[in-house]
C-alpha cells in the first residue's frame, strides 16, 4: 500500500510501520460539505463511504520511549502525504464501487490538505508528485471548462400553443376584419377565411400576450430582416412568418426539433449552409438562418407559384404539399384545406400568419398601438479562429456570458473550440479592450486561463486556493513578488492548467438550510440546477441522484448559494421573512435571490430592489434568457 511506503522513513525507524503513519498533531481542519436534509432516495453513498475504513489496521496500543520520541520527530512532508493518502485512497475505493459521487469529497480532502499546508507543493519533489497525483484523479470524471454544458436555454416555439387552440370565429371580429383586410397593403395575399377570423378571435384573447412579446421583440430584428428579404428577392411581410413561427427568440424550439427564429429542421438547415455540432448551431443566428430562410421560401415560391402553398411546404415539407396537389389536382391552399388533405398543423400554419400579418399591420384596431418595440443591439465583430472560452472573454470585456450568449445564440456552449473561426460579437465599444486583453493570454490557453479581479480581504493563497492553482503560478505569470500585496481591483491572470476542474465549480459557498422545492413537470436536473444556480453535480450531491431524471422525485433539495462575503441569508426563517418583502425596494448591504415571475423583466426587478440591470447581470454571470422560476442573485441596492 502507498501508506506502508511513504511511512518507512529510514532504516533506523522501521518500527514505526504501524504507528509512524500516525500524526502527533491534530490533522488540518476541512470544511465538510452542506448537511442533507431528509430525502426519499436511499443513502447509498454514505454506505459506500464507510466501507474501505474496516480493514483499516489498529494501532498498538503499547508504545517504548523510542518510538515516542521518533514519533515526535516525524518528518512533516511524510506527515502530510500520508494523510492525503489516506484520503486518496478512499476516494480511490469509492471509485472502485462505482460511486463517483462519494469519491469526489475525499479527492476535495485530499488536494485541500496540500493546498492549505504551509509546505510550499513545488519546494519538495515527493509533494509536487502527490499533487499531480491527486489532481489526475479528480480529472478523471471532470468536465472540461467549455465542455458539453448546454450554455444556451431553449424556449418553447409560440407555433406550438397556437396550433393546438380551437377558436370560435366571432361574427363581429369577422365583419371588422374584412374592412381592415381591403384597405391593408401587404406584398402577401391576404384573404379573411373563418380559420383566419379564429386566429384573430384567439390573438385577441387568449394569446394576447404572446402576440406582444413577439411584436416588442421585433424591433431587435426587424431592419436586419427587412434587409435580408430585400436581398434574397422575396416578399417583406414574410417577417410574420417569422413571428407566428418563435416570436423572435433565437432560442425557440418546436416539439418537433425545429429551432431559431426561422425554425428550422436539422435536415433543411443542412441543406441551406446552416452549420450545426457539438458547439454551433446555425439555425440560431438570427441573419444566417434569415438568409436561409429566405432561400428557402424563394425555391418553395419557384416549385409551387403560390406563397401560401410555399409556407405550407415550409412547414411540413414540398413533398406532403405536392402529394396533396397531386391527389386533388388543385393547387390552392384553401382548397387543400377545405378538403383535409394537409396535416393537422399545416392547416392552421397558413392562418395564423395570415392573423398575426393583419393584427400586425393594423395595430390601432387591435390595441396594439403605442408599443414600445426593442432597439437592434449594436456590437462589435472580432474574428477569431484560436480555441476560447466565453468565460474569459466575458472578463477580458468586463461583461457577462449572459450578455455574450445573446450576442452569439449560434453558440451551444461557453466555448468554441480548437479547429473552428467564429466571428465573436462582443458589446459594442469593447473589440480593442478584448483584443488587449487576450493578448496577454498564450493563443493554446484560451480555453483555460482567467482574468480575476481582486476582491477585500482577498489573497495570492485564497484565490490559488479557489481557482486550485499554485501561488507560485499565479504569481510568476504576473511578475509578483513574494508576499507582495494585492490591491483591490487589480486584474491577475489566472494559470489555470488544462484538464483541471471548471472554474464556475471551484470552491463555492452555499447556504446552511437547505432550499426544498417542489418537482415540476418536464424538471430534470440540469434545469433545476440551472434556475437555482448551482451546478447539477451538486443536487445530485445533496439529493442522492443519478443520471439527469427527477421522474417519480416530488422534492429535491437545494443549498442556495450565499455571496462570497455575505452573511446566509437563505437559512429557513430568513427565506420566509425575504419571500414577505421581496417586491418591496431594498436597501441592505446583502445580496438577496429574486424567483423570477412570469412577464418580469430585468428592467422591472433591478427597479423593484433599486439597482440597476448591469449589476444583476454582473452577478449572475451565466445569466441567458430570463425565464420564470429561475433564481437571481440580486446585488446590494445603489
Amino acid at each position: 500500500m502507498a501508506i506502508s511506503r511513504l511511512c518507512r522513513l529510514t532504516i533506523g525507524v522501521l518500527v514505526l510501520g504501524i504507528f509512524g503513519c500516525g500524526s502527533s498533531r491534530r490533522p488540518v481542519a476541512v470544511s465538510a460539505p452542506p448537511s442533507l436534509p431528509p430525502a426519499s432516495a436511499p443513502q447509498t453513498a454514505s454506505a459506500h463511504q464507510d466501507a474501505p475504513q474496516q480493514s483499516k489496521p489498529a494501532a498498538s496500543p503499547s508504545l517504548t520511549a523510542t518510538q515516542v520520541s521518533a514519533a515526535e520527530n516525524v518528518d512533516p512532508v511524510n506527515e502530510l502525504i500520508s494523510n492525503v493518502e489516506k484520503e486518496y485512497e478512499l476516494g480511490e475505493a469509492q471509485q472502485k464501487l462505482g460511486n463517483t459521487a462519494g469519491a469526489k469529497p475525499h479527492f476535495d480532502r485530499a488536494l485541500s490538505l496540500l493546498l492549505d499546508s504551509p509546505i510550499d507543493i513545488q519546494s519538495d519533489s515527493r509533494v509536487q508528485a502527490e499533487f499531480e497525483r491527486v489532481r489526475g484523479a479528480m480529472q478523471t470524471d471532470t468536465p472540461q471548462p467549455a465542455d458539453a454544458t448546454i450554455a444556451q436555454k431553449s424556449e418553447p416555439a409560440p407555433i406550438d400553443e397556437a396550433n393546438g387552440v380551437n377558436f370560435p370565429v366571432d361574427p363581429n371580429i369577422k365583419a371588422k376584419a374584412e374592412a381592415e383586410v381591403r384597405a391593408t397593403h401587404s406584398d402577401l395575399p391576404l384573404m379573411l377565411t373563418d380559420p383566419v377570423v379564429s386566429y384573430i378571435n384567439y390573438f385577441s384573447t387568449r394569446g394576447r400576450g404572446t402576440l406582444e412579446r413577439a411584436l416588442i421583440r421585433s424591433g431587435r430584428y426587424r431592419e436586419m430582416i427587412g434587409r435580408t428579404l430585400k436581398q434574397e428577392g422575396v416578399p417583406q411581410d414574410l417577417i410574420y412568418l417569422a413571428q407566428a413561427e418563435s416570436g423572435f427568440h433565437p432560442q425557440a424550439v418546436s416539439r418537433a426539433g425545429a429551432r431559431g427564429i426561422w425554425q428550422f429542421m436539422p435536415s433543411r438547415a443542412k441543406a441551406y449552409g446552416l452549420r450545426r455540432d457539438l458547439w454551433l448551431d446555425e439555425r440560431q443566428d438570427p441573419e444566417k438562418s434569415t438568409h436561409a430562410a429566405a432561400r428557402h421560401l424563394k425555391d418553395l415560391y419557384n416549385q409551387f407559384g403560390d406563397w401560401y402553398l410555399a409556407m405550407a411546404a415550409y412547414n411540413s415539407g414540398p413533398g406532403t404539399v405536392q402529394a396533396a396537389v397531386k391527389r386533388t389536382g388543385y393547387a390552392d391552399f384553401w382548397e387543400l384545406y377545405r378538403r383535409d388533405v394537409l396535416p393537422k398543423e399545416t392547416r392552421n400554419y397558413v392562418p395564423i400568419i395570415v392573423a398575426v400579418t393583419i393584427m400586425a399591420k393594423n395595430p390601432a384596431q387591435y390595441g396594439l398601438e403605442g408599443m414600445v418595440t426593442d432597439h437592434p443591439v449594436p456590437y462589435d465583430t472580432v474574428k477569431i479562429d484560436y480555441p476560447v472560452d466565453l468565460r474569459l472573454v466575458a472578463e477580458c470585456t468586463d461583461t457577462s456570458t449572459g450578455t455574450l450568449l445573446d450576442l452569439n445564440p449560434s453558440l451551444l456552449r461557453f466555448g468554441i473550440p480548437k479547429g473552428e473561426s467564429f466571428e465573436l460579437h462582443l458589446p459594442q465599444g469593447t473589440a480593442e479592450k478584448y483584443q488587449s486583453a487576450v493578448a496577454n493570454i498564450p493563443s493554446d490557453q484560451r480555453m483555460w486561463w482567467r482574468y480575476h479581479e481582486v476582491a477585500p480581504n482577498e489573497t495570492l493563497t485564497s484565490i490559488a486556493h479557489s481557482y486550485r492553482v499554485l501561488p507560485r503560478s499565479i504569481a510568476e505569470v504576473n511578475g509578483l513578488a513574494d508576499g507582495e500585496q494585492l490591491p483591490l481591483g487589480q486584474r491577475l491572470i489566472v494559470p489555470i492548467a488544462p484538464g483541471s476542474r471548471d472554474i464556475s465549480d471551484r470552491v463555492q459557498s452555499y447556504a446552511r438550510h437547505a432550499t426544498p422545492h417542489k418537482v415540476l413537470r418536464g424538471e430534470t436536473v440540469d434545469s433545476v440546477a440551472d434556475n437555482f444556480g448551482v451546478s447539477a453535480t451538486m443536487l445530485r450531491r445533496w439529493n442522492h441522484l443519478k443520471g439527469n431524471s427527477l421522474q417519480g422525485r416530488r422534492v429535491v433539495y437545494v443549498h442556495i448559494p450565499v455571496t462570497p462575503g455575505t452573511a446566509d441569508s437563505t437559512s429557513a426563517g430568513s427565506t420566509k421573512r425575504k419571500a414577505k418583502s421581496k417586491l418591496q425596494p431594498v436597501h441592505e448591504t446583502q445580496s438577496l435571490r429574486h424567483r423570477v415571475k412570469s412577464g418580469e423583466t430585468l428592467y422591472s426587478i433591478a427597479t423593484t430592489y433599486n439597482t440597476t440591470v448591469a449589476k444583476i447581470q454582473q452577478q449572475n454571470r451565466h445569466l441567458a434568457t430570463l425565464r420564470p422560476g429561475m433564481i437571481l442573485i440580486i446585488p446590494p441596492a445603489r
